[in-house]
């Protein structure tokens, strides 16, 4: 699970971690938290959060002082909101968590120092602030050559509902196929797993597609980069990050990540989600433009929220309507290895 860039000069992270879910009381906006655990759950001690929270990973509650007798290292801000933002009542246990000897990494939009309490904090206990959303330098612009090696992107109808997850499962299960393969991670949660990667919703817009290209350079004829994807190319503020992942990657498989128990866009009541159908139609329309032998590998169902025997059917019913694949990569079994061997065919 290599990947060629790493987005914080090198820097090791300070492990095992105290998880910090803040106030969260959306699951999707705890995907930091919860991918951690689900992922790298052996670096992972225990969760903090504050009054009102209702997100749990199902890690012990532990104030910061107990974190650290327990082995922790830095404590990681485990919410993924709109915007990126530092909320104000995170800022009194934050500073706490620095004095009980924890560093603070975090993976939002807004710089840990820019808060005048955290960096004031940091220089008196001289803990490290540690901020992932941090592009390398130098990204080119995109040249659109086509590369040696074989692509995968997973790309979804919306944000937060199973892009890095299937794109983990898919190149565990390569490997486990005997596949040269790589994870190639593009956001905050995905590099903190991986120990590298770019945060491709950090990258300046004209960089995107260049971006894309440095994260999965030429390689050999058989090997696959499993492309971690962002966003929707249908979501109304965040489809230019997922356009530009999309011509730079130049993926020769996709695979569409999919809630079917959501309906409206996470944050954004007042849109749809469009169809799969819809994705995949576009995905090979806007893909093609980079890589003309783009194909759709299958799809990945998110359904969690479903009883066993639900989400089966569920799965069976679209498998037989696309005529494709449909899997949920937790879950697993025969339905994901069709999925595995179509995107592998």
């Amino acid at each position: 699970m290599s990947a060629p860039v790493v987005a914080d000069d090198g820097l090791t992270l300070p492990q095992p971690y105290l998880l910090f879910l803040g106030d969260t009381t959306e699951a999707g906006f705890a995907k930091t938290a919860l991918g951690l655990v689900d992922w790298a759950g052996d670096r992972c001690v225990g969760e903090l959060a504050v009054d009102g929270c209702t997100v749990t990973t199902g890690l012990p509650l532990m104030s910061p002082a107990e974190a650290r007798a327990a082995g922790a290292r830095s404590l990681v801000i485990g919410v993924a909101n709109q915007g990126g933002v530092i909320g104000d009542r995170w800022i009194a246990p934050l500073v706490e968590a620095m004095e009980a000897g924890l560093d603070l990494i975090s993976g939002l939009h807004q710089r840990l120092g820019s808060v005048p309490a955290l960096a004031d904090a940091a220089r008196r206990t001289g803990r490290r602030l540690i901020d992932i959303r941090t592009p390398p330098s130098a990204i080119p612009i995109a040249t659109g050559r086509k590369r040696g090696g074989k692509r995968l992107l997973t790309v979804g109808t919306d944000c937060a509902l199973g892009k890095k997850y299937t794109a983990l499962a898919l190149h565990r299960a390569f490997v486990a196929r005997g596949a040269d393969a790589d994870f190639r991670a593009t956001g905050q949660t995905g590099i903190m797993i991986a120990g590298g990667g770019i945060p491709m919703d950090a990258v300046v817009s004209d960089f995107e597609a260049g971006a894309a290209e440095m994260l999965s350079p030429d390689a050999a004829p058989g090997h696959w980069d499993v492309i971690e994807g962002q966003g929707s190319i249908y979501h109304p503020a965040y489809a230019a990050v997922s356009l530009g992942l999309l011509h730079g990657s130049q993926p020769d498989v996709f695979v569409v990540c999919h809630d079917p128990g959501r309906t409206m866009v996470l944050g954004l009541s007042g849109y749809a989600l469009p169809s799969v159908e819809d994705v995949i139609d576009l995905t090979i329309r806007l893909g093609g433009r980079t890589n003309p032998a783009i194909r759709c590998g299958g799809v990945s169902f998110n359904t969690g929220r479903y009883a066993e025997d639900e989400a089966e059917a569920l799965m069976a019913a679209e498998r037989d309507r696309l005529g494709l694949p449909v899997a949920d990569p937790i879950r697993g079994g025969a339905a994901f290895d069709a999925l595995v061997a179509n995107c592998l065919a």
